[in-house]
């Protein structure tokens, strides 16, 4: 990654996936510096199962590490870090960031496009981000039920968004953002999964208390029991990560 002054950022390597190791702070600061230099790029938020995806496919592995910023969301990524011995500063939730985003677009008129979610869900969304950031222009709304990317894209480029938050969960939503990476006019393309729900507010985050000790996974888990199978992959990932470390001591 570049801080952009032409100066090379190294990443931290969490089994294959490069992340930027930044504060909160910091990931707000250089996307704020994209959007006035209008360096177009994208983002991507991958916690432990994402990771654990990405460590089965290469391909989906290189869309993630071509992107301009790798966010690390969730306690999972984190664990994994200090288990590889490569420590990270903090957690960076996507649905936090992607609020931040909306602020700084709010305080200059900047236009957002949200695509994705069930129908309706996007324009409620933009409802209350509207309301919750004067100056904000959701510029428009798609939901997540296409076929044809094609027209989505041309409604995206009519709308003149500067930002697009794209929330079609992984690895959809990686894939849609670099396959239309050079038709799409915007600036920042955000994969954001299933933040618009959040946004909302048809579903609720874990008590501060819970996300302060990293242990939102288990209230997602509460709420809705079916993600069960998914959530296995977090065991399985922080397992690779220390299986990984023995072979490193091993090697060396």
């Amino acid at each position: 990654m570049y801080d952009g002054k032409g100066v090379i950022i190294l990443r931290t390597d969490v089994m294959g996936v490069g992340f930027d190791n930044l504060t909160k702070a910091e990931f707000i600061q250089r996307a704020d510096e994209m959007l006035c230099q209008h360096q177009r790029g994208y983002c991507v938020t991958p916690n432990a199962e994402i990771v654990y995806e990405a460590i089965q496919d290469a391909s989906f592995r290189e869309l993630l590490n071509g992107a301009s910023l790798v966010l690390p969301d969730g306690a999972g990524v984190i664990l994994g870090a200090k288990i590889l011995g490569t420590p990270m500063k903090e957690k960076v939730a996507g649905i936090e960031f992607g609020e931040e985003i909306c602020k700084l677009l709010s305080e200059r008129d900047g236009r957002l496009y949200l695509l994705g979610g069930k129908p309706g869900i996007a324009e409620l969304a933009g409802e209350k981000l509207a309301q919750k950031y004067p100056g904000l222009v959701i510029c428009g709304t798609a939901d997540g039920y296409f076929k044809d990317e094609t027209s989505v894209v041309q409604k995206i480029n009519a709308a003149n968004p500067d930002v697009v938050f794209v929330c079609l969960g992984a690895p959809k939503q990686e894939r849609f953002m670099i396959n239309h990476f050079e038709e799409l006019n915007a600036t920042l393309m955000l994969g954001l999964g299933g933040s618009l729900d959040g946004y909302a507010g048809v579903i609720q985050r874990a008590p501060k208390w819970m996300i302060r000790l990293s242990l939102e996974w288990l209230y997602r888990l509460i709420k809705e029991p079916k993600r069960l199978g998914r959530m296995m992959r977090l065991p399985k990932f922080v397992l690779i990560c220390y299986k990984e470390k023995l072979r490193g001591k091993k090697n060396g």
